[in-house]
C-alpha cells in the first residue's frame, strides 16, 4: 500500500515550477497590464460605442422606416382616393354625353316627325286638290250632258228658267 511519505510527483507539483510558473504570470500580468490592457479597453469601448451607435442608427433607420411606411399609406390612399374621383368624373362625363345623344337623337327624331308630317300634309293637299279637280271636271261634264239634254227641249228649258226666277229673292 501507499506510505504518506511517498507521494507521487503527477499529484504534488514541485515548489520550483510553481514559484517560476507563478513569477512567469506575474510578470506577463503586469507587462500586459502596462502595454496592453489599456488599448485592449479602449478597442473595446470604441467597439461597444461603435455597437451602440450602430443600434441607435438601426433604430432611427427603423423609425424613418415606419415613416416611410405611414407615409407611403397616405400616398396610396391619396392615390386612392384621386382615381375614384377621376373615375366618379369620367362616369359623370359619359352620363353627360349619354344624356347629349339622347337629347340630340330625340331633336332629330322630333325633326324628322314633323318634317314627315308636313310631307305628308303636302301630300294629302296634293291628293285632295287632285280629287276636286277631278271632282270638278266631272261635275262639268255631267253639268254639260245635262245641258245638253234640256237645252234641247225648249218648253223644259223656259220651265226651267220661271223655276229659278221664283226660288230667287230679292233683297
Amino acid at each position: 500500500m501507499f506510505s504518506l511519505l511517498e507521494v507521487s510527483p503527477l499529484v504534488l507539483p514541485k515548489f520550483g515550477l510553481v514559484v517560476w510558473s507563478l513569477l512567469a504570470f506575474l510578470i506577463l500580468f503586469f507587462v500586459l497590464k502596462k502595454l496592453a490592457w489599456k488599448p485592449i479597453l479602449a478597442a473595446i469601448d470604441e467597439r461597444e460605442q461603435g455597437i451602440e451607435e450602430a443600434l441607435l442608427k438601426a433604430d432611427k433607420l427603423k423609425s424613418e422606416m415606419a415613416q416611410m411606411a405611414s407615409e407611403n399609406e397616405a400616398l396610396l390612399q391619396k392615390a386612392r382616393e384621386e382615381r375614384a374621383m377621376m373615375i366618379k368624373d369620367a362616369k359623370e362625363a359619359s352620363d353627360k354625353m349619354v344624356a347629349e345623344a339622347k337629347d340630340k337623337a330625340k331633336a332629330e327624331y322630333d325633326r324628322i316627325v314633323s318634317d314627315a308630317q308636313v310631307a305628308i300634309n303636302q301630300q294629302k293637299n296634293a291628293a285632295l286638290t287632285d280629287v276636286k279637280n277631278q271632282v270638278g271636271a266631272l261635275v262639268i261634264e255631267v253639268s254639260e250632258k245635262i245641258l245638253r239634254r234640256e237645252l234641247s227641249n225648249k218648253a223644259e228649258q223656259e220651265n226651267y228658267i220661271k223655276d229659278l226666277a221664283n226660288s230667287v229673292k230679292l233683297n
